[in-house]
């Protein structure tokens, strides 16, 4: 039994690394909403990390910065340097495993839903506060210059950003996150039987 509980271990960290890493490569690992583009990215390190353990979600969630680190190598954007540092594009992303794990636990006694949901939200928002928030710590005088910005207004601007992009990407996560949780779940109790 031990030894099934590893392969599925293995395996379901193969596939989620494997469909963040689809996600990225093809550009379908942001929803377009009215105002912003949201962020699924992290949703499989938040599945990983709630279906397999916070050690299963950090593996996914080091594949996920790693990934970021070599597509921003390649620029595109005016913020690619930032996310050259592991600091920025590893760090948070490996966190997000342990913030969705223990919210999950937390609460999954008392109600599963509400665990799942509660731990997609906390996941998704440590994505965002601690990918922007490592920004501004390492990069804020960078940061107001690539802006165009006072220095004074980078710590506003920031925060304005993480609240367009962190609250639709953590309702986003909250709605994927939950249905394939519990299928995931289901599918566990009836190969146990």
């Amino acid at each position: 039994m031990n030894q099934h509980l590893k392969l599925r271990k293995i395996t379901i960290i193969g596939l989620l690394a494997g469909i963040t890493i689809v996600l990225g490569s093809f550009g379908i690992g942001f929803i377009p909403l009215p105002t912003v583009k949201a962020t699924i990215m992290h949703v499989p390190v938040i599945i990983g990390a709630i279906l397999e353990g916070p050690v299963a979600g950090a593996i996914i969630g080091l594949i996920f910065g790693l990934f970021s680190i070599m597509q921003n190598m390649a620029g595109g954007s005016l913020l690619s340097p930032f996310f050259i540092n592991p600091l920025v594009s590893v760090l948070p992303r490996i966190i997000i495993a342990i913030t969705a794990y223990y919210s999950y636990k937390a609460l999954k006694n008392k109600n599963k839903y509400a665990a799942i949901g509660v731990g997609a939200a906390v996941g998704s928002l440590t994505n965002t506060i601690g990918v922007l928030g490592m920004i501004y710590i390492l990069y804020s005088q960078q940061y107001a210059e690539i802006k165009g910005l006072a220095a004074n207004l980078v710590a506003g601007t920031i925060f304005t950003s993480a609240v367009l992009n962190g609250i639709p990407e953590a309702i986003v996560a909250v709605i994927i996150t939950i249905p394939v949780v519990l299928a995931v779940k289901k599918m566990y109790n009836k190969s146990s039987d």
